[in-house]
């Protein structure tokens, strides 16, 4: 007797997702597994399945894999290209034309060629993509890794670091805010941030208090008279970070969180926020990572840090990422110490911080009699 139970169709990753679109569809991928069509049972199993997957990256990383693949696609279409399956012919032609500038595809239109850094990752996005298509991308073929290896060749160019923000350049910066509440938020970030070495996503993704509903990315705990207490979901998992008391309560980061809990009113949920025009309202809103950015940049500008180069390079030293170096650059205490609060897997990556630290404290050329 013939079984009249239908079964599950092979599902073709690219038939209903064309290579402009989406990712397929979490229920091909449920229902290639031999999941049974029960639709009520499906719907919970894929509501559950997509939320696990989501959770898989962070946002930023999903936003920037699928701006890759948009670049991508749209250039394979410009030139005549299918991309899908992946073909390393065609990748190289593709990185060759980023490393060039003529990845716009209109030769008039010519537009800055991307760094090696930036066509690495573009390479990595792509691989993510066509993984999650069922069709993998060989990055070691000779027509892409040659052609990388040529654009490393004749494009690579030294690392460009942000500048550190040490510790007297923090007092200058947070002297230059004002003591309304947009002030004492951002007071509040930069201490925090610099004291806790602190990536700007990871600040901005703080709550004020656990939620495990959240989608922060952890929370704080004051301790009177003691400290702040930070626990972070990073890349490689939980970690806690302690930041301690400062010697004053004006360049004190828990002093200053703590004035920004109480003014800003904030008993749940984000901890640092949007605030409207009038300066006396807060949003509910979590604020967005390049606020770090722009507030650091702005305040150094305007404390004079690195007044020495000219106007139009100083623009270019400072980001976010300048608290977490300075932090690392300023501590004058034992390397292991600031490895466990940078998070480092390893001290080869905290000496990558650190700018302008121990750089000359093994001198070769004494030791060798000159």
């Amino acid at each position: 007797m013939q079984d009249s139970r239908q079964k599950p169709a092979k599902i073709d990753a690219t038939a209903d997702n064309g290579p402009d679109g989406d990712l397929p569809d979490i229920v091909d991928l449920v229902l290639e597994m031999g999941a049974p069509r029960a639709p009520t049972r499906l719907e919970s199993l894929v509501e559950t399945a997509t939320a696990y997957a989501k959770a898989a990256s962070s946002e930023n990383t999903q936003n920037a894999y699928a701006k890759d693949w948009r670049h991508f696609s749209s250039w394979c279409r410009r030139e005549g290209f299918e991309p899908l399956p992946p073909s390393s012919q065609v990748i190289g032609l593709y990185i060759g034309a980023c490393a060039s500038g003529t990845a716009a595809g209109d030769p008039k239109r010519r537009i800055p060629p991307l760094s090696v850094a930036t066509i690495e990752r573009r390479l990595s996005g792509l691989s993510w993509n066509f993984t999650q298509r069922g069709q993998p991308m060989d990055r070691a073929d000779r027509h892409i890794s040659t052609v990388l290896a040529g654009i490393r060749r004749k494009h690579a160019k030294p690392p460009r670091q942000k500048e550190a923000v040490l510790g007297d350049d923090i007092k200058a910066m947070v002297a230059t805010l004002g003591h309304d509440l947009r002030g004492l938020r951002d007071r509040a970030i930069l201490l925090l941030g610099f004291a806790g070495g602190l990536r700007r996503s990871e600040i901005v993704g703080l709550d004020v208090v656990r939620d495990d509903h959240s989608d922060g990315a952890g929370w704080i705990e004051i301790f009177p008279d003691q400290g702040v207490l930070v626990t972070l979901r990073g890349k490689t998992g939980w970690r806690e970070v302690e930041v301690g008391r400062g010697a004053s309560d004006q360049t004190c980061p828990v002093a200053a969180l703590e004035t920004w809990i109480r003014f800003g009113r904030i008993a749940s949920g984000p901890l640092f926020r949007r605030i409207f025009k009038d300066n006396k309202t807060v949003d509910l809103e979590r604020l967005s990572d390049k606020h770090v950015a722009r507030l650091v940049k702005q305040t150094a500008l305007a404390a004079g840090v690195r007044s020495d180069l000219p106007e139009g390079e100083r623009e270019l030293l400072f980001s976010g990422h300048s608290l977490r170096a300075g932090l690392a650059s300023s501590a004058d205490i034992e390397e292991r110490y600031v490895q466990k609060q940078l998070g480092h897997a390893s001290a080869e990556m905290t000496r990558r911080y650190q700018r302008r630290r121990d750089r000359f404290r093994t001198n070769l050329t004494k030791a060798s009699g000159l």
